[in-house]
């Protein structure tokens, strides 16, 4: 890209046309004439959901549990995870916001900030932590094992995992359309082949596990495995057409879509011995089809990852309150890579250990936060005075995160705490924080004794 004097554009090329306003309106409410119908949203968020570490949940929670059991609690399972998503995405496309935004309503102008880090930083996290999760197979599938190798194929597959978060939701939207279809036929021919290994269906089912894992720890994972992710779908959500759409696309990708990769790794799993367990590349190498398998383990990292990359853009530009995303695409990609290279694929499970634990709680209250506020539609940002810290949607923020702890055993991986709370962390942690709130409103706020925004009689509203 040329300037006048023959040189590089580089302000262009990181900050896009400046003349324009932001085509991912990072900083504000998506316009009604940019919308996107449910093909277009449900595209997107499978792409977010086609992941294969849900894949391995699968495989885990059936050797545990046996399949019968399995399929029980991946049933309840995705209910509580596709309606908690399905919620926020409505809420999203009524406001048309982001989640960090959405959580300017419920935090405060600085108290959003701590939404930013949390949703943002752990995002970036992610992106390093799944690069290697490609780049390693693609080494070994072509002979290139030398450490050197890796490293470059890690630079290679980041780079690209940044190209489509550049272009936005248009980027990401490309590539779902070729994804999703690719690995939906991918899926159903794996498992069809899974199942006559087995013996039929019969053969599958008559599958017993070691009988460790209890019911609700076996619903805790299946929701664990993507409701951090979930938390971010207002990312995309908030460009559904209206509400009703961005609700069966929540319902279409979390319930359907992630109930479908849970299966699959659990019909692997069960069937071919491989590490890790109902891995999706491996399976389909032990069922002879290595080639289809490595572009399937492509597309499936790919639309994952472009997805946090985008995530931690929006995130970044709430944060310093800057109205494009480049910038912190590029710059957050780059730390991103950067941590693939120093190793850090090997904190996956503590990484979804800890998401599942500390942000389930701020996706509940920007739920009952709606509920309780903005029923009659979301004032506009620009009409809104936000107070700087919402305490109430702060204090029960706290203790959700408390109640999680004292559900899982766990402060942080390795740092463990008294678990006396029974049941699932992450759907105890959204409740107590849900109903946290709504006592704090009700008590606090409504009766003077706290902050809270103010909004002008004749707001402009969503």
């Amino acid at each position: 890209m040329a300037t006048s004097d023959g040189g590089f554009d580089w302000r262009r090329i990181v900050f896009g046309d400046e003349t324009l306003p932001d085509p991912d309106y990072p900083l504000d409410h998506v316009p009604k004439n940019e919308r996107k119908g449910l093909v277009s949203l449900s595209a997107v968020l499978l792409g977010l959901v086609f992941f294969a570490g849900t894949m391995w949940a699968g495989a885990e929670v059936s050797a545990a549990m046996g399949f019968q059991e399995m399929l029980t609690a991946m049933v309840v399972g995705h209910i509580i995870l596709g309606g908690y998503v399905a919620l926020l995405c409505g809420i999203s496309a009524n406001a048309g916001l982001t989640t960090v935004l959405l959580a300017r309503y419920s935090f405060g102008r600085i108290g959003a900030k701590w939404a930013d880090l949390l949703l943002g930083g752990t995002q970036v996290g992610w992106f390093g932590v799944t690069i290697p999760m490609v780049a390693v197979p693609t080494a070994t599938y072509f002979g290139l094992e030398s450490a050197a190798m890796v490293s470059a194929l890690v630079l290679i597959w980041g780079l690209l995992h940044m190209s489509t978060a550049y272009f936005g939701y248009d980027g990401m939207e490309k590539l779902s359309y070729v994804a999703v279809p690719f690995l939906v036929i991918v899926g159903l021919l794996s498992i069809g082949l899974a199942v006559g290994d087995a013996g039929g269906i019969d053969g599958l089912l008559a599958q017993t596990g070691g009988g460790e894992m209890t019911f609700g720890l076996a619903v805790t994972i299946v929701v664990g495995t993507f409701i951090s992710a979930g938390t971010q779908a207002p990312n995309w959500a908030r460009f559904a057409v209206n509400s009703r759409v961005a609700f069966w696309a929540g319902l279409i990708a979390f319930l359907v879509g992630n109930s479908f990769l849970f299966l699959s790794g659990a019909v692997g799993g069960a069937v071919y011995d491989v590490t890790p367990a109902g891995d999706l590349y491996e399976v389909l190498v032990a069922q002879g089809l290595a080639s289809v398998g490595l572009i399937a383990l492509i597309l499936n990292i790919w639309t994952t990852n472009d997805n946090a990359a985008y995530a931690f853009s929006v995130a970044g530009a709430e944060a310093f309150d800057f109205d494009r995303k480049r910038p912190f695409v590029i710059v957050g990609c780059a730390i991103g890579i950067l941590l693939a290279l120093a190793g850090a694929d090997g904190l996956l499970l503590p990484w979804l250990e800890l998401l599942g634990q500390y942000i389930p709680p701020l996706g509940a209250i920007i739920i009952a936060d709606f509920l309780l506020c903005w029923r009659g539609g979301i004032p506009r940002m620009d009409d809104v005075q936000f107070t700087s810290v919402r305490w109430t949607g702060v204090l029960a923020y706290v203790v959700g995160c408390l109640v999680a702890v004292l559900t899982a055993g766990s402060v942080l991986p390795g740092v463990t705490a008294p678990a006396p709370v029974p049941g699932m962390a992450a759907l105890n942690g959204m409740l107590a924080a849900a109903l946290v709130h709504i006592v704090g409103y009700y008590a606090l706020e409504e009766t003077g004794l706290l902050p809270s925004h103010r909004v002008p009689e004749d707001a402009n509203r969503v």
